[in-house]
């Protein structure tokens, strides 16, 4: 009897144990492209290639799969990427941006339980010490008028840092509640975009940061969009900053390292900063006839339009999709949003793919009159409870992340 294809290839815990590594590090290697895997028919399990199986374990080989630009490895138990969407913790984030709070999620991210109400109007709010306010304030003031929002918190971030003397204590309980602190400290110390501002350490996180981005009073649906956005950006497995918060909480430095690590890289335009110029397009804009315009001409200056497509999305960002859609039947009927809608309308008549999540940020922050670099203020708030959540495993795991080079250069000696 000639063997079905499935049984020809290998099962997962066959595949983990030719590589001698644990299934969870076997599916890190699929997430990151280093190794392919196949449903198997019952739908429930997955195959392996085991000649691919069998290149990975070669000496010498490990761990360098089809895009050796994505090396390394790290098992996690917080956020997959499968079926078309993350999952944080086995739960798809866009349900979790439908019915949770950011600062629920964030404590699932933490701890893998959603914390219990504090009382009759919900939980208590994060606040940061008035000392470290006050010293992130001040730091924060020092810069040029002009210093984008992430500037001023990347300097927040070390001025709450040099205040709190037990940083580094590093227990699980202690890191989570340093960052309750920090996050409420980088949201606080931003200078109020309107003279209505909410009290530092009064409502939610989506609240108070919309009082330091925005000029316009809350409106209760937005700041809804904006809470849903946070939970959307809160992580996204081993993004580029998420490496760099994970190999700082690696050799044991304190959280608010940890975070300075993030907000340095995430603010590359290959990263979180992408947003920025998508703001810049959508101010260009202006009115919702000039959207094919701009556009074309753009495209004919060669100039790269940021904000369409997704390499892990190949079928469209969920995150998006899904706060493009909750911004619509929000902001319905605003000048700011048809604009937004005839861009999109623009690009999808020249082919471009998908808009993605750095789009719909830039979205958010032009339909709000949120101040330039918004966007890429919230992304950053955002992934700070994802870099908090993988800081703790690396506590736990306890071992520094050290890859190796492919050396490339002339013989030694020669």
């Amino acid at each position: 009897m000639v063997a079905s294809r499935d049984e020809r290839r290998l099962s997962t815990a066959e595949a983990a144990a030719r590589l001698g590594v644990k299934p969870a590090t076997l599916y890190a290697y699929v997430s990151r492209g280093l190794l392919g895997r196949e449903r198997s028919s019952d739908g429930r399990t997955s195959t392996f290639d085991p000649a691919e199986i069998d290149r990975l374990a070669r000496p010498g080989r490990a761990r360098r799969g089809r895009r050796p630009a994505t090396d390394l490895v790290v098992p996690s138990a917080l956020t997959a990427i499968d079926q078309g969407q993350p999952w944080y913790r086995g739960v798809a984030v866009t349900d979790l941006a439908a019915t949770r709070t950011f600062e629920e999620v964030a404590e699932w991210l933490w701890t893998g339980r959603f914390p219990a109400p504090a009382g009759p109007g919900g939980l208590a709010p994060w606040r940061a010490p008035e000392a470290a306010l006050d010293a992130g304030r001040r730091a924060q003031a020092a810069l040029p008028a002009t210093a984008l929002p992430l500037e001023r918190i990347r300097v927040i971030a070390a001025a709450l840092a040099a205040g709190d003397e037990l940083r580094l204590e590093l227990r699980p309980a202690a890191v989570t509640a340093a960052a309750r602190s920090l996050i409420a400290g980088l949201v606080d110390c931003l200078p109020p975009g309107r003279t209505s501002g909410v009290s530092a350490g009064a409502g939610s996180i989506a609240g108070r940061l919309w009082g330091g981005l925005s000029t316009l009073d809350p409106e209760p649906g937005l700041v809804g969009v904006l809470d849903a956005a946070l939970v959307l950006l809160a992580d996204h497995e081993l993004a580029a900053s998420t490496v760099a918060a994970r190999v700082a909480a690696s050799v044991r430095a304190d959280p608010y390292a940890v975070v300075s690590a993030g907000l340095a890289t995430v603010s590359g335009t290959l990263h979180g900063g992408a947003s920025l110029g998508i703001e810049a397009l959508l101010d260009e804009v202006d009115r919702p006839e000039r959207a094919a315009t701009v556009v074309g001409a753009r495209l004919r200056r060669g100039e790269r339009l940021r904000g369409f497509g997704h390499r892990l999305y190949p079928d469209g960002d969920p995150r998006a999709g899904f706060l493009l859609a909750r911004l619509r039947a929000t902001a319905a009927g605003s000048p700011r949003m048809a604009v937004v809608d005839a861009l999109l309308e623009a690009t999808t008549r020249r082919g471009l793919p998908e808009p993605n999540v750095d789009l719909a940020l830039a979205a958010l922050a032009h339909v709000t009159a949120m101040t330039r670099g918004a966007a890429e203020a919230i992304f950053a708030v955002a992934r700070t409870a994802g870099w908090i959540a993988h800081a703790l495993e690396e506590y736990d795991r306890n071992t520094p992340i050290r890859p190796r080079a492919v050396y490339t250069g002339p013989a030694p000696g020669s």
